[in-house]
């Protein structure tokens, strides 16, 4: 079953934007697009819609005023060219406030939280329960997803990382810091400064090397006690 959603913004250039970003996530699907807030309340309120993209400064009814007349528990996510109404925002209990540019790595985040509401709200079993999280990454202009169990560890390579798993490597251009900040830290840990590692892939430890497979993976001199402590606990 896929995750409904539905486009709010008086600027075409927008929602076409959000439509080019969607057609990466196959598990969701755009049921409709609006520039108009009156129009698009009476389709949100009588129609199943999981997801809500909703513009601030829309003709004849803001963003929030729509929020104020949504008569089912849809969740929102505000696209906006202004930081400033952030805070009003989440008194709304929006789901998530995206600025405009919005940049496809803080979408991808936005499609994560949106998944993980979704899943709780139909107790449906997350992927992370079921030892099947993803991740997605672009490679050669498309988005590839990973699922995190099959991480085996992550490389930094200035620009770029090197993320390997038991069968395939994947080079993307993104910062190490950025790619571990996506990892569950229960399951990963930063063990130098090029290197992030899944903690139940650790085959053996010697000296200030670990053993993953048949990689061999140093461990950096300022990593070494929490890294042996984390590991041996």
């Amino acid at each position: 079953m896929k995750i409904k959603c539905l486009l709010i913004d008086d600027e075409p250039l927008a929602i076409k934007v959000l439509q080019n970003y969607f057609t990466n996530f196959p598990d969701f699907e755009v049921i409709g697009t609006f520039n108009n807030s009156l129009e698009a309340l009476d389709f949100i309120n009588s129609t199943p819609v999981d997801a809500v993209f909703l513009d601030i400064n829309m003709p004849m009814m803001t963003g929030f005023e729509l929020i104020s007349l949504i008569e089912n528990k849809t969740k929102v996510i505000i696209t906006t060219a202004f930081r400033e109404f952030a805070a009003e925002s989440y008194d709304l209990d929006v789901l998530d406030y995206l600025v405009k540019p919005i940049p496809l790595p803080r979408f991808i985040k936005c499609i994560n939280k949106i998944t993980t509401e979704y899943n709780s709200k139909n107790n449906i079993k997350t992927e992370a329960a079921k030892g099947d999280s993803h991740i997605f990454i672009k490679v050669d202009k498309k988005m590839m997803k990973i699922n995190i169990e099959e991480i085996l560890f992550v490389e930094g390579m200035k620009e770029y990382i090197k993320i390997v798993t038991s069968d395939k490597t994947y080079i993307t251009h993104k910062s190490l810091t950025s790619q571990s900040e996506e990892l569950p830290n229960d399951k990963f840990m930063r063990i130098h400064k090029s290197y992030v590692i899944a903690l139940n892939k650790v085959k053996s430890i010697e000296g200030n090397r670990i053993q993953i497979l048949s990689y061999t993976i140093p461990i950096g001199r300022n990593y070494s006690k929490d890294v042996k402590n984390k590991i041996l606990e």
